[in-house]
């Protein structure tokens, strides 16, 4: 009489497949495998590290093996997480936009004397040029974006975008302080908001040029008493 065989247990079959066979584990069916390994870095973090080194070298004189040095990302991950180096590079810029409009709105929208507005504008516009570990970095919008502006026209949209938006936000301030007799009814807010956007380009291109901070605020004293008025 010949006895048949039994068919092979699951553990046979993986010691039959070189597969260590799992005990006291049982089997998940449904769950996703994971692939690869977690990222090792932060975007934001990496954002922001990408942007240090865009206001400080531009552009062009940046590598990808700069970038990816700074960041602590290999270019593939680079690629993965930002894009090509373009790409990197607007989305750069548009942090520094959200970051520098964020650190001014509430001054343009707060109620306060029409000098003293200007003079906080500057104020913090001057703590952004001056900052930097290795020197002034200045405005990322004067300093390297309106170069690339130039051949770009997404980037040009944005530096223009900036412009006119700045030169907005100073004309609501020039023509709520003609509404309060700050300023006579013959002041022209548009023509005061070029020349308070003007100032903020010179100290900008000034700051990073390593101009001391004592002479960049007699600029802006200079400017602040042709705008409203030499203070009695």
């Amino acid at each position: 009489m010949v006895q048949k065989s039994k068919p092979p247990s699951a553990a046979n079959q993986s010691e039959r497949r070189g597969e260590p066979e799992r005990r006291g584990e049982p089997e998940r069916r449904g769950e996703p495998k994971r692939r690869g390994r977690p990222r090792a870095y932060e975007p934001d973090i990496a954002l922001g590290k990408a942007l240090d080194l865009f206001r400080k070298q531009g552009f062009a004189a940046t590598s990808l093996d700069d970038l990816s040095e700074a960041t602590g990302m290999n270019r593939p991950s680079l690629y993965g997480a930002f894009g090509d180096k373009r790409e990197l590079y607007i989305k750069s810029y548009q942090r520094y936009r959200e970051e520098a409009a964020a650190s001014m709105v509430e001054i343009f929208r707060q109620e306060m004397p029409l000098r003293q507005r200007l003079e906080r504008i500057y104020a913090a516009a001057l703590d952004i040029y001056l900052s930097g570990d290795t020197g002034p970095r200045g405005c990322f919008t004067v300093v390297t974006a309106a170069s690339e502006a130039v051949a770009d026209p997404d980037i040009r949209a944005m530096v223009l975008d900036g412009l006119t938006g700045l030169d907005k936000a100073f004309a609501s301030c020039f023509r709520r302080a003609r509404e309060k007799g700050e300023l006579p009814e013959s002041a022209d807010p548009f023509a005061l908001a070029q020349i308070a956007s003007a100032t903020v380009h010179t100290i900008a291109i000034r700051s990073r040029a390593r101009v001391p901070r004592k002479e960049l605020e007699a600029i802006v004293k200079g400017a602040i008493d042709v705008m409203v008025g030499v203070k009695g």
